[in-house]
């Protein structure tokens, strides 16, 4: 009742770039093999077996703490966000009038209209929130991993399970990143259906670019030829 033809189209094209974008990327082999986020696993990798060489762990250790300190940022923004939204639900007028003072703008027509563009971003980062709270746990247990290996080649196998957490938790924040990104393409649908569509279209080829014909993905996988 709140929705018109154009609008379930977007919200279709939406989901299906998001979802579609995902299970490619992340749940095929081949496609994924060429992903700057293979690349980096493997870089990773070779980080945890390389530390087997160093007693001293200090520079290891700063580089876990600054990917935590990244992680936690943007879920610590990512409850800024959510406080925003919750306001907007609140007061739906007051946000439909600030936007109705610019031209060309299809507004939500009733009140269940505009809440439900709101809840949408509300829901996208919830789930942005999770993945990046859960990306940092992962990367803490990343840390005491790496502080409990051992010196020599016989502590390979404990660096590559202490590689397989720290890619997971790379891979987690990663789909919180993806998150954003969606969630700044749902904001159009608070301008106009269209705008929704475009959103989510460029948000997809900007991932494919930057994930698969970038120069730093090319860059990160020619030493590993």
């Amino acid at each position: 009742m709140f929705l018109s033809a154009l609008d379930l189209v977007a919200f279709a094209v939406f989901i299906g770039c998001w979802a579609g974008y995902a299970f490619i990327v992340d749940r095929v082999p081949s496609v994924r093999a060429r992903s700057v986020i293979a690349a980096m696993d493997e870089h990773r990798r070779r980080w945890m077996l390389a530390s087997l060489s160093r007693e001293n762990r200090i520079s290891d250790a700063a580089i876990i703490g600054n990917l935590m300190s990244s992680t936690a940022f943007l879920a610590n923004t990512s409850i800024f966000v959510l406080g925003g939204l919750i306001a907007l639900l609140a007061a739906p007028d007051l946000g439909r009038r600030v936007l109705g003072a610019i031209p060309f703008l299809a507004l939500p027509p009733t009140d269940g209209a505009w809440e439900l563009r709101i809840v949408l971003m509300v829901v996208i980062f919830i789930r942005a929130f999770f993945e990046l709270t859960w990306a940092l746990r992962q990367f803490n247990y990343g840390s005491i991993l790496l502080g409990g290996l051992g010196l020599g080649p016989r502590h390979e196998a404990a660096a590559e399970v202490a590689a397989r957490v720290v890619n997971r938790a790379a891979r987690h924040f990663n789909t919180g990143l993806r998150a954003y990104y969606f969630g700044l393409a749902a904001l159009g649908w608070v301008l106009h259906p269209i705008a929704l569509i475009l959103a989510s279209l460029f948000v997809v080829w900007e991932l494919h670019r930057r994930e698969f014909r970038s120069i730093v993905r090319e860059a990160l996988i020619d030493p590993a030829r």
